[in-house]
């Protein structure tokens, strides 16, 4: 009869330990949080670096005329009054 108890006692051991290892909260979802952490934490300094370069951008606009002609010059062609525009096209 003794070792009957043993048996069973050694088994519920068993599943409580399986459960805590595998269950809910377990390994397989602490390596699946992990994972996720480090793709969130790479999308936040993706979105770091954009704000950088945004603010950077705000910054030069508020400072100075340059970045607006330049902007003006790449997004909108526009020219100075005294200045010609010369276009080159690659040859077919």
């Amino acid at each position: 009869m003794r070792w009957l108890l043993t048996a069973t006692l050694a088994v519920l051991l068993l599943l409580v330990q399986a459960d805590l290892w595998f269950g809910r909260g377990g390994l397989p979802h602490q390596w699946r949080l992990e994972s996720e952490l480090a793709a969130q934490e790479q999308a936040n300094t993706a979105a770091r670096e954009r704000n950088a370069r945004t603010a950077a951008e705000v910054s030069d606009l508020k400072e100075g005329l340059e970045m607006v002609e330049e902007k003006a010059r790449h997004d909108l062609g526009m020219i100075q009054p005294d200045e010609i525009l010369v276009q080159v096209s690659k040859p077919r």
